[in-house]
C-alpha cells in the first residue's frame, strides 16, 4: 500500500473512532437521554461521514450495552432500570477490588503521590463549590490511573464495558446529599491503601465504596433512574 492510501484509510477510519466517544459522552450527560432515538441521517449529516460509519459506530454502542436495536424504531439510547443497576454494581464491586489489589502489588512506591495530593484540597474545592463535573474529572482520573497500574488488559477492558453502563448513574448520584463528601472519604482512603501497597486492604476498601454507590442509588432510585 502506498503511503498516501495509508494517510486516506487512516483519516477515513478516524471520524467513526471519534463518533463512538462523542456518543457516548452524550449519553453519559444525557444529552441524548434513555430512549432517545439514534437516527443514522441526522448523525452522518451532523458529522459529515457516511452512513456506514454511523452503522459502525452504534454497532460498537450496543456491544457496550448503551444503546438497544428496536425493530421498527432503530437504535435509542438503553434505559437502565434500578435491578439491572443493582446487578451491575455487584459484578462491578468483584472487579474494581481486584483491580485495587493489583493496583497496589504492582505499581512502585511513590507512584500515588500527585494523586494523593489532588485528592487533598483541589478535590475538596470541588466539593465545597458543588463542582460536580469538576469531581468526575478527578474520579475519573484516579480510576484511569488505578486501572492503568493493575496492568491487567482483560480487567480494563470489562471495567471500561460496565463502567459506560453506569456513568449516567454516577453522574446522577454525585449531586445527591452528602454522595461527594462519603465519596471524596472513600476514595482517599483506597488511595492510602494503594500507597501502602497493601493490597487486601485496597480491595476492600474498593468494594466498600462500591456497595456504599450501590446503597445511594437504592436509596435514592427514583430519582436517579
Amino acid at each position: 500500500m502506498r503511503d498516501t492510501d495509508r494517510t486516506e484509510a487512516s483519516e477515513t477510519d478516524q471520524p467513526a473512532l471519534d463518533l463512538v466517544e462523542v456518543l457516548k459522552g452524550r449519553i453519559a450527560r444525557q444529552e441524548l437521554p434513555p430512549g432517545a432515538r439514534l437516527r443514522e441521517q441526522e448523525i452522518a449529516e451532523e458529522f459529515g461521514v457516511p452512513r456506514t460509519r454511523v452503522r459502525e459506530a452504534l454497532s460498537a454502542l450496543d456491544a457496550r450495552g448503551l444503546i438497544d436495536r428496536i425493530p421498527n424504531r432503530g437504535a435509542v439510547v438503553a434505559r437502565l432500570g434500578i435491578d439491572r443497576l443493582i446487578h451491575i454494581y455487584d459484578v462491578r464491586e468483584v472487579l474494581e477490588g481486584l483491580c485495587a489489589r493489583l493496583a497496589a502489588e504492582r505499581a512502585p512506591a511513590g507512584a500515588w503521590d500527585p494523586l494523593i495530593e489532588f485528592f487533598g484540597e483541589p478535590m475538596q474545592a470541588h466539593v465545597d463549590a458543588q463542582d460536580f463535573a469538576g469531581f468526575v474529572a478527578g474520579y475519573e482520573r484516579f480510576r484511569h490511573q488505578m486501572v492503568a497500574a493493575a496492568g491487567n488488559p482483560d480487567l480494563s477492558d470489562m471495567l471500561d464495558v460496565i463502567y459506560e453502563r453506569t456513568r449516567i448513574a454516577i453522574h446522577r448520584t454525585i449531586i445527591l446529599p452528602g454522595r461527594a463528601e462519603v465519596g471524596l472519604a472513600e476514595h482517599r482512603a483506597v488511595l492510602k491503601a494503594l500507597a501502602d501497597q497493601d493490597g487486601d486492604r485496597a480491595e476492600e476498601l474498593r468494594r466498600q465504596n462500591m456497595r456504599s454507590a450501590r446503597g445511594f442509588l437504592v436509596r435514592f432510585q427514583s430519582f436517579v433512574v
